[in-house]
């Protein structure tokens, strides 16, 4: 019994540092990456979709993101979901081509950047926290149903509690490793 509820606390904590993994890679660096439009919901014949979904992405060069549109009666569509996201990118166009040109970040961007990548890692941190807590309560009502013994109940606590500080510690590795990305001229 104490080894499915330790397999399910592993498998929803992976669960919710993978979603931060995720998080990570739509936040703008210096760089082109398609995970930045990728999600973006755009409009066209009057259903909400996302990007990825209406055109193909690439990352040809280390500054510019392209966007190909399947049908060429998207492109106006692309361009004002792109023009009315929060990403700061002006696209240009060419009838059938999309290009979104991606500046170099000012300081003060960069700072903003970190913020946001903090604010997602503690939300991380929480969805960590939240799931030790369901877990620990599973555990007591194991124990109070009489499924397992009270020492059983103690040391699975224990794993669970060594499982929680990895999986925070992970988290903390990435958001260290998206900082320095990001703060990196």
């Amino acid at each position: 019994m104490t080894d499915e509820i330790l397999l399910d606390c592993e498998d929803r904590m992976d669960k919710a540092v993978v979603s931060y993994e995720h998080v990570l890679d739509t936040v703008r660096t210096g760089r082109a990456s398609t995970a930045l439009v990728e999600h973006l919901h755009v409009t066209h014949y009057g259903q909400a979709m996302p990007l990825n979904q209406l055109a193909t992405l690439a990352a040809p060069e280390a500054q510019l993101i392209t966007v190909t549109p399947w049908d060429k009666g998207a492109i106006n569509s692309i361009m004002k979901a792109i023009q009315t996201s929060d990403l700061g990118i002006n696209p240009s166009n060419d009838g059938v081509i999309i290009r979104l040109p991606i500046p170099p970040l000012n300081e003060a961007r960069r700072k903003d950047l970190v913020k946001q990548v903090h604010q997602k890692a503690e939300e991380a941190r929480v969805a960590i926290r939240n799931v030790r807590r369901s877990i620990l309560d599973d555990l007591k009502k194991a124990q109070r149903a009489g499924e397992v013994t009270e020492d059983e109940e103690r040391t699975a606590g224990e794993a669970v509690e060594r499982t929680t500080k990895q999986h925070v510690e992970r988290v903390e590795a990435l958001t260290s490793a998206k900082e320095r990305d990001l703060m990196d001229v």
